[in-house]
């Protein structure tokens, strides 16, 4: 059995396990992603089809993953036409570990034959109350849908990134061009920090805790051939937040120094930074986009103070 994580000998990290990007690079070449192939899962709505929105702004193909919204194949056709990049709808169950393999080689056949960027985003609301109280196969079924599924998906999409950063060519033989590392980034949450309340939100706290944590392990185990992140939002102004009663959501805002819900076009940005060079040095980095609500202690303090 191997002791030691990739890229260690004798515990030690090895030197120059990966290399910085040209130093005459400007800032927007660096954040650019043309040519290269993106994959979001929970892409219909909300924060994943941000994403889908932003990368092909910044260039990219996208397979726009989805499970049950059919809205997507029209988006998809929609962010090619606008920005002109191939983006394709992909019904998949990510829960499913043979359905998302056989997706994921089928979008990577569709769009240019490479995988560049992996945005596990799929996720889903606890939606039924306290723990002593809840059916415990709605557990299961959170813990599927917003933890194992990232699971799976860093294996399959790990496999592709270790074999392009090996023999440097494409699924079809070809010499991959600008091509360095691959990018996987995980949509976790402030309920991975801190506990969201007041409602009894347990089961989900802890899918995006384990995810959190998870996706800091990865870094350090894909650390020669991808970089593993984590965009973890606070409370942001999507469908599934306008479906929660308007007393929790006020209760929401009072707790966030901002005084407010954040809206997707605030985080989109962070996904094209850790999709693209310009975070070449980030790995197992956490960006946290919640208003302050991760780090205002005391509930109710900055009320009285300002």
């Amino acid at each position: 059995m191997e002791w030691f994580q990739p890229g260690q000998q004798d515990g030690i990290y090895q030197h120059n396990n990966t290399e910085p990007p040209a130093q005459d690079r400007g800032l927007f070449s660096l954040l650019s992603l043309k040519g290269r192939t993106a994959i979001v899962t929970g892409a219909a709505k909300g924060i994943g089809y941000a994403v889908v929105e932003a990368f092909a702004e910044a260039g990219a193909n996208v397979a726009l993953w989805y499970n049950s919204n059919e809205e997507a194949i029209e988006k998809a056709s929609r962010i090619s036409e606008v920005y002109g990049v191939i983006c394709k709808a992909y019904k998949v169950d990510v829960t499913d570990e043979a359905a998302l393999k056989t997706t994921l080689d089928q979008s990577v056949k569709d769009l240019n034959g490479r995988l560049d960027i992996f945005v596990a985003n799929v996720g889903i609301p606890w939606l039924h109350g306290r723990t002593i109280d809840s059916p415990s196969e709605q557990f299961h079924n959170i813990l599927n849908v917003n933890f194992v599924s990232a699971y799976y998906s860093a294996k399959a999409a790990g496999k592709y990134f270790e074999r392009q950063k090996n023999e440097g060519t494409d699924v079809n033989g070809a010499k991959l061009e600008n091509y360095t590392t691959g990018s996987f980034i995980v949509t976790s949450s402030t309920a991975g920090k801190r506990q969201l309340v007041p409602q009894a939100y347990t089961a989900y706290n802890a899918t995006k805790a384990a995810l959190t944590h998870f996706a800091k392990g990865l870094a350090i185990e894909y650390i020669q051939f991808a970089r593993v992140n984590i965009v973890s939002p606070g409370y942001i102004a999507t469908e599934a937040l306008g479906a929660a009663p308007a007393p929790m959501r006020v209760a929401w805002k009072g707790r966030t120094p901002m005084g407010r819900e954040g809206s997707v076009t605030e985080i989109k940005a962070a996904y094209v930074y850790l999709a693209s060079d310009a975070s070449s040095f980030a790995t197992g980095t956490e960006i946290v986009l919640d208003g302050g609500w991760s780090f205002e202690w005391m509930p109710g303090v900055l009320s009285k103070l300002f």
